[in-house]
């Protein structure tokens, strides 16, 4: 019997992982750490393909933590608007910068107690910009597709993402924690959907559910 969550289901799902996408990075288009932070903001409930069309515009219009703090809320949101809840984002992205400008010299802070302190930055966020932009593994980056798939293919049993951090935590080894949720990413948009994945292609041995998705 497989025994799954544990270290060994890891690094064999972890091997065929580094055969299919060895070079997974992230999708987001950014230049600078204030960039990927107003990126993936932007990214919530909102495919990356989406965002990456909008912030050429807006990275040329605010260049700095201050110029996103000086926009007006209206501005903002009309720049943004395609990516959805635009209201709450142009708010979140106004007062984290404002905050960057005023207290951090305009730069991102690298560690995740003080970036998870910023309005509108969780540990999602922290960990994508910390582990991207300054490539330092504080922890791992799950989205929809790292929550799903984790629980797919038997990584983890819990239900939130902060309990699944944790878990897969345990398990994945630190010098992992960056591309894998790069790897479960480009698998869940490739193969593993939600809906329909498609099992009967896929490479990944250890899913737990194999049966029951392709049936």
């Amino acid at each position: 019997m497989k025994k799954y969550g544990t270290k060994r289901h890891a690094n064999n799902i972890l091997a065929q992982l580094d055969i299919m996408y060895p070079a997974a990075a992230c999708a987001l288009t950014y230049e600078s750490p204030l960039q990927l932070l107003i990126s993936t903001i932007l990214s919530a409930q909102c495919t990356d393909i989406r965002v990456n069309m909008v912030t050429p515009a807006l990275f040329k219009k605010y260049k700095t933590a201050a110029d996103f703090a000086a926009a007006s809320q209206e501005s903002l949101e009309m720049d943004i608007r395609s990516t959805g809840f635009y209201h709450n984002k142009a708010k979140n992205i106004r007062a984290c910068c404002k905050i960057l400008a005023e207290k951090f010299e305009g730069q991102v802070p690298q560690d995740m107690k003080t970036l998870v302190s910023l309005p509108g930055i969780g540990r999602k966020t922290a960990n994508c910009v910390l582990g991207n932009a300054y490539g330092l593994s504080e922890g791992i980056t799950v989205d929809t597709h790292v929550l799903r798939l984790s629980q797919r293919i038997g990584l983890s049993t819990s239900s939130t993402p902060e309990k699944v951090e944790t878990d897969l935590m345990k398990i994945i080894p630190r010098d992992k924690w960056i591309l894998v949720s790069h790897q479960l990413i480009f698998l869940g948009r490739e193969l593993c959907h939600a809906r329909k994945p498609k099992c009967e292609i896929c490479p990944i041995s250890e899913c737990k559910n194999k049966k029951n998705h392709a049936s």
